[in-house]
């Protein structure tokens, strides 16, 4: 669960699923480089989750878990946008303004 959030979604499980796209993205092997993530705060409120692997020769893939749209979004090691996928999130309405 995401803290100070009134949000509720399994992180485990967002984690998980974050860094296989982002590994298929780059055609690299889950779980054999590192995944960064940051939380991106507005207002003081947190508003999403900044996803980054690491990859071999300074490659890094992105994603962006935006709660207020409840979408995760996939980027590319060039910077392009890629895919968005649906999350599943509980509780009340998301907090953005």
């Amino acid at each position: 669960m995401i803290g100070l959030s009134p949000l509720k979604i399994d992180f485990s499980t967002l984690c998980v699923t974050v860094e296989k796209k982002l590994c298929e993205l780059g055609h690299l092997v889950p779980h054999q480089f590192p995944m960064t993530q940051r939380e991106v705060i507005r207002s003081g409120e947190t508003v999403a989750v900044y996803f980054c692997v690491h990859g071999p020769r300074s490659v890094k893939l992105t994603a962006i878990c935006d709660f207020c749209k409840n979408t995760v979004i996939f980027y590319g090691s060039d910077g392009i946008r890629h895919e968005s996928l649906r999350v599943a999130v509980q509780g009340p309405a998301a907090i953005c303004a």
